[in-house]
């Protein structure tokens, strides 16, 4: 096979139209598909369906994340053949036609079961809205059923296809696609293109028969600075992983949708009726958790939904962690949590479109989820929790908040890399706002900040907290060199300004920042970017000489303070960092000329002839934040390649 179908082109372009909209494909549902003929190896044409990868983000998809498979050996797999679960997956991974191709999806047969040649399938909150009402069928059925075939809710699989296919078989033969209610609404056509305008021209009659068309789901607000205490947040975010077992990043929002929703008894009832469509159990549970201090009866109440379905259904399944994933609460408004920034956004989205459906279904007669009888059975399906394993980062800080200071450039930037490296979310502050885009990750918020200014220093904690929970590694990497002068021409002002930024600005961060490492998870870290001249000063240097021994002995006795708590404090010395802002090239070429070296020998000028850069730093700052640091306490690392004057 060579080149790139036309038809494939238009599938990617199509399916990016249903992923740009969130109320069609919120939280990564959603699928497309394409029928064609490919010429084989053999020169002989083979008949192949594309359909979307598992996992893939519509909005953002390519070519690569649509699987090619034999549709010949997947027609054999239709019912009357009922493919169990543990075997599906398989079957369809032995139907690929390149085996680099993503996971196939696993309505895989579904599409296939429509004959047409393209297939769009999405979870429009407006369907969702009229289906999770009572008698959600017939509801649907009496606006749509000219247009569509209506099927009522089944189990994804085997059973979703079987339901399908008959449903299809029967039609009367001029409906676009088919409502399975509680799950979505597939749509055909003979190219992707008119199986996109039929699936639009359905959602938009369906938008329209709702009471409030305009309640939709809106992007949430900046995170409210006025919020409540960022620390008692930070409390209930490490009582929340610990019944996890693991570290969760908490993502808040309060805006007048959310507090209008939360004030309302009955749409918050509602929501302990379930999901509106169980494909969101798995990443937000069933229900939410109401209010800060259920959070004892919440896990109890998960434990028993668990046992009594086990019992019930005879499952041998493995329990998540009976943590909540979303909490609502009257003063914090929406809390969402998850294993990464990322994730924890995706459910405060899902939820906050939930939000609109309960609202839409309780004025039609009430939020009666159509899928509710099978949200256990899809909760814990194998290809679910399959997704959600897959979906956890590998990084060994996964789960956890880290704050840079001076992260715009030089070490502060390599150890804000680093951290997100390992997974951890991590917050950038600088005094230039470069920072706030020195990293396209969603992991990351770059914030401007003065770190002499206690106000802006406190704000940005809190904004900290709303983001990502907590506060769980502290990397104060900011500071300042003044140009160099002896004692006898030392301008004081120089010397206030150098204090200021590498002492006083150091203490007033110490004093924020120790209720948040606290309450951090599983423990809190500091990793103080010192410097070899707090041990061995340089003439010329007294200002920051002075400064780094200073918060040096400030870090040594926030050490000794905070133990008791937990916090475990250790520092660094670099020598000899040449890849910041502070060295040029000219400047690297004259100090190396006036000690007679080349600059690569001056760069390399200690006991090891090591070169010593950001990454080198920023490697040992992420040691002192993992497993290797967790006994150890009040420790000063020289990081210089070995200097006489140190040792």
């Amino acid at each position: 096979m060579t080149g790139i179908p036309e038809d494939l082109a238009e599938l990617v372009r199509v399916t990016r139209v249903i992923g740009a909209d969130p109320s069609l494909v919120l939280g990564g549902g959603g699928n497309s598909s394409v029928k064609t003929t490919l010429t084989d190896i053999t020169g002989e044409p083979m008949r192949v369906i594309y359909i979307k990868g598992s996992g893939h983000d519509m909005a953002t998809i390519t070519t690569a994340g649509f699987a090619p498979l034999r549709l010949d050996r997947l027609e054999r797999l239709l019912p009357p053949v009922m493919v169990e679960d543990e075997r599906l997956l398989d079957e369809l991974r032995g139907a690929l036609v390149d085996q680099s191709a993503p996971d196939p999806s696993v309505e895989t047969l579904l599409h296939v079961a429509l004959p047409d040649a393209a297939v769009v399938h999405s979870h429009a909150d407006s369907l969702q809205g009229l289906g999770d009402t009572p008698d959600g069928s017939g509801r649907i059925r009496s606006l749509l059923g000219d247009l569509v075939v209506v099927v009522d809710y089944a189990m994804p699989g085997p059973d979703l296809t079987a339901a399908c296919q008959a449903a299809w078989r029967a039609r009367r033969g001029d409906e676009v696609g088919l409502v399975v209610v509680g799950h979505g609404l597939f749509t055909v056509g003979a190219t992707p293109a008119e199986a996109l305008e039929r699936h639009l021209a359905v959602v938009a009659r369906a938008t329209a028969a709702l009471p409030d068309p305009t309640n939709r789901a809106t992007q949430p607000d900046q995170p409210d600075p006025t919020g409540p205490d960022p620390a008692e947040l930070a409390r209930f975010r490490k009582a929340v992983c610990a019944v996890a077992g693991r570290p969760l990043v908490m993502n808040r929002h309060t805006d007048e949708t959310v507090r209008a929703f939360i004030a309302d008894p009955e749409l918050l009832a509602a929501t302990a009726r379930g999901p509106v469509t169980p494909d969101h159990a798995t990443r937000t549970k069933p229900t939410p958790m109401t209010g800060r201090n259920d959070l004892d009866d919440y896990s109890s109440r998960y434990q028993a939904y668990v046992a009594e379905n086990r019992v019930r259904r005879h499952q041998d399944v493995v329990a998540p962690d009976p943590a909540p994933r979303v909490v609502l609460d009257p003063d914090w408004g929406l809390l969402s949590l998850a294993d990464t920034a990322p994730a924890a956004a995706t459910v405060r989205d899902i939820y906050r479109h939930t939000m609109s459906v309960i609202r839409w279904a309780t004025a039609l007669g009430g939020y009666e989820p159509a899928g509710l009888a099978h949200t256990f059975d899809l909760e814990f399906w194998g290809f679910q929790q399959g997704k959600a394993r897959r979906a956890r980062p590998a990084g060994d800080l996964a789960g956890q908040v880290a704050l840079v200071t001076g992260a715009a450039s030089g070490i502060g930037r390599a150890c804000a890399a680093r951290l997100l490296a390992a997974g951890a979310s991590v917050v950038g502050w600088d005094l230039s706002d470069k920072v706030e885009t020195v990293f396209d990750d969603p992991g990351y918020l770059g914030l401007t900040v003065d770190i002499t200014d206690p106000a802006a220093m406190r704000d940005a904690l809190a904004r900290q907290v709303d983001s990502f929970g907590g506060l769980d590694i502290l990397v104060p990497a900011a500071g300042i060199f003044p140009v160099g002068a002896d004692i006898a021409d030392l301008d004081k002002t120089v010397w206030r300004k150098t204090m200021a930024v590498n002492v006083d600005a150091a203490m007033e961060l110490y004093h924020l920042a120790h209720p948040l490492l606290a309450a951090a998870v599983p423990y809190g870290r500091v990793a103080l970017i010192a410097s070899k001249n707090a041990l061995a000063p340089g003439p010329g240097a007294a200002a920051y000489s002075v400064s780094k021994a200073g918060v040096t002995q400030l870090t040594r006795v926030a050490a000794l303070e905070w133990a008791a708590d937990g916090i475990r404090v250790n520092m660094i010395h670099p020598d000899g960092v040449f890849d910041t802002g502070l060295w040029t090239s000219e400047l690297l070429e004259t100090r190396a000329a006036h000690y007679g070296m080349t600059v690569d020998a001056y760069k390399r000028r200690n006991l090891l002839h090591a070169e010593i850069t950001s990454a080198t730093v920023a490697e040992m700052v992420y040691a002192m934040c993992g497993p290797a640091f967790a006994s150890t306490t009040g420790a000063q690392v020289p990081l210089d390649g070995g200097s006489d004057r140190i040792i």
